[in-house]
């Protein structure tokens, strides 16, 4: 996924498909756990996550981009407020079901193809820095980051001459 397939997608997407994309993106996790944020998750000026596929625990500091992201989720006017961090106007949870469709409409109308999980991996590359990265999406190994980083942007190699 490009920076301009992920702004035009961005550019038509629904509120709450912006808000779940900056959480994804800035944290580097996967769409399941970006849902299942609480506010009280944030404390101590950090994101407590529990990733749903390994169980790792981590700490994501909130400051820059996803201080200013997460303040601007909190303050956005709703009939009621839920515990979630992502929300509908109404203080509902957005639901996987909820995210897929906004998705699929948003990718629809901006004419490109990735998938919202492909979010984990931009973000992998997009740190510079193979250890932050893995540190940030909780992997056990370097060689997964590696993978990772590599199906984005592509193996590095030289021509033969």
């Amino acid at each position: 996924m490009t920076d301009e397939a992920f702004s035009a997608v961005y550019a038509v997407a629904h509120s709450t498909l912006q808000d779940a994309m900056d959480v994804a993106y800035l944290t580097g996790q996967r769409p399941a756990d970006v849902l299942k944020v609480k506010r009280a998750d944030i404390r101590d000026d950090h994101i407590h996550i529990v990733q749903n596929k390994t169980g790792k625990h981590l700490r994501i500091a909130v400051e820059g981009e996803l201080k200013a992201v997460i303040e601007r989720i909190i303050a956005r006017p709703r009939k009621m407020t839920g515990a979630n961090l992502l929300q509908n106007d109404d203080g509902t949870p957005v639901s996987p079901f909820e995210l897929r469709s906004r998705f699929d409409k948003a990718r629809k109308l901006a004419g490109v193809s990735f998938q919202f999980r492909d979010i984990r991996a931009k973000a992998a590359s997009d740190t510079g820095d193979l250890s932050h990265s893995q540190n940030l999406l909780g992997h056990q190994s370097r060689n997964m980051t590696e993978h990772y980083v590599r199906s984005r942007i592509g193996e590095r190699v030289r021509p033969v001459r």
